[in-house]
C-alpha cells in the first residue's frame, strides 16, 4: 500500500517537472536554420543561461541569509527559555595530588603529603684534592726523592 503511494508521488513529481520545463523552455527548432541563425540562437541561449545563473546566485544568497537568521532567532529563543546548551568539555591534564586537593579540600594536603613523609638521602661529596702550586709539585717529585714517593704511593 505504501509502496504504491510512493510510486504515485514519484509519477506526480515527474509530471509536474515535465510540465514546468515545457512551460519555461520551448522546444528548439534547429532544422532549416542558417549558420547565422544558429549563432544568434546560441548567443540568445548564453544570455538566458547568464540570467538564470544570476537568479540562482541571488536565491542561494537569500537562502544562506535566511538560515543564519533562523539559527540566530532559535538561539535567542533558547536563551529566553533559559535552557542553555552546555559547551563541550575539554580534557585537562592534572596531577593526582592536585586532583585530590581540589576534590577533598585543604585537609587532604596535610594528611596525604607523601613526599614530605619520604626519607631523604644525602649523597656525600667526594673530597677534592687541594690544588697547590704545580711548580712546588714538580720540584718535590724530581730526583730520587720523587721516585721514592711514587714507589711508596704505589704499594
Amino acid at each position: 500500500m505504501t509502496a504504491g503511494m510512493l510510486e504515485k508521488e514519484k509519477e506526480e513529481k515527474k509530471q509536474a517537472r515535465e510540465a514546468t520545463l515545457a512551460e519555461r523552455v520551448p522546444p528548439l527548432q534547429l532544422s532549416g536554420l542558417s549558420v547565422q541563425d544558429l549563432l544568434a540562437l546560441c548567443k540568445d541561449l548564453h544570455r538566458n543561461i547568464d540570467v538564470v545563473d544570476e537568479e540562482r546566485y541571488d536565491v542561494d544568497a537569500k537562502v544562506v541569509k535566511n538560515t543564519k537568521e533562523v539559527e540566530h532567532l532559535s538561539m535567542n529563543i533558547i536563551e529566553l527559555k533559559g535552557n542553555m546548551k552546555r559547551p563541550a568539555l575539554k580534557r585537562v591534564k592534572i596531577s593526582a595530588d592536585a586532583m585530590l586537593a581540589s576534590l577533598l579540600g585543604a585537609m587532604v594536603r596535610e594528611s596525604m603529603d607523601f613526599k614530605a613523609n619520604l626519607k631523604t638521602v644525602k649523597k656525600e661529596e667526594e673530597k677534592k684534592e687541594e690544588v697547590t702550586d704545580w711548580h712546588k709539585n714538580v720540584e718535590a717529585m724530581s730526583g730520587m726523592e720523587g721516585r721514592k714517593k711514587l714507589f711508596d704511593a704505589g704499594q
